[in-house]
């Protein structure tokens, strides 16, 4: 298995963890670790349920804007992530999510690809694409006002503010709400829950709610894109990642 990512199962619970301290950017590489783990498991009668889970002090903190592939071709590293992403709504074994720290931008969208996230109130989901002069991507466009609704979804969206685990419990982008210290092992007792069902009847019932998501999905995909590819030449969007990089507030002139 690939170094960044673990693969464990017991009881009916397969955990995948990914092992890129402390932030774990998320990029093609790690992606199609996941994705291709999660399929496989799939196909494996001891596994029930799959539990996402991070090392270190973060859940995922998106693309890394400021090294590797996101630098050399940006344009090209969002197009295999993405690919990427369109496979993991492929998966037919449900995913809980063990969000500690912050989900941010890619990162909350692997989070919203889960059928569940568990979150302490120390949790943060951040959707921060504006304040980096682009579009969302990573299918936030269909699962994100899904979970949330539209407004809600609007309101993280334009304003790109940081929504606390509570307030994420109680808007329904986080499904539990464990104690200070505590995510992994709530989100464990989620999919122990889940893996007790008969796990037939819950990939039936699976895919009767999720309907055509995948197929949504795919095609916000292209349009997210799309969208990212031509704000990705403005001035704005330079400026966003710049700011973020140095960690200070952008001028956004609107170009």
């Amino acid at each position: 298995m690939d170094s960044d990512l673990s693969v464990t199962v017991a009881d009916g619970v397969a955990l995948l963890e990914m092992r890129r301290p402390p932030a774990n950017h998320v990029d093609e590489t790690l992606l199609t670790a996941i994705v291709d783990a999660a399929l496989a498991l799939d196909d494996d009668p001891a596994c029930r349920v799959v539990l996402l889970a991070s090392e270190g002090k973060h859940f995922c903190a998106g693309a890394d804007l400021g090294e590797g592939e996101f630098v050399r071709d940006r344009a090209a590293a969002a197009q295999g992530l993405y690919r990427q992403a369109g496979r993991l709504f492929g998966v037919r074994t449900p995913i809980v999510a063990a969000v500690q720290g912050s989900a941010v931008g890619g990162g909350l969208g692997l989070a919203c690809a889960a059928d569940f996230r568990v979150a302490e109130a120390s949790t943060r989901f951040v959707a921060n694409f504006a304040r980096l002069g682009f579009h969302q991507g990573f299918g936030l466009s269909v699962t994100l006002p899904a979970l949330v609704g539209r407004q809600a979804a609007a309101d993280m969206l334009l304003t790109a503010r940081r929504v606390g685990g509570e307030e994420a419990y109680r808007m329904g982008l986080a499904d539990r709400l464990a104690g200070p210290g505590h995510v992994r092992a709530a989100a464990h007792e989620l999919a122990l829950q889940i893996a007790a069902s008969a796990p037939l009847a819950v990939r039936a019932i699976r895919q009767t709610l999720r309907g055509d998501l995948a197929e949504q999905v795919s095609a916000a995909l292209d349009h997210e894109l799309a969208e990212q590819r031509t704000l990705w030449a403005t001035h704005d969007s330079a400026e966003g990642i710049e700011a973020s990089l140095q960690r200070r507030e952008p001028l956004f002139r609107g170009e």
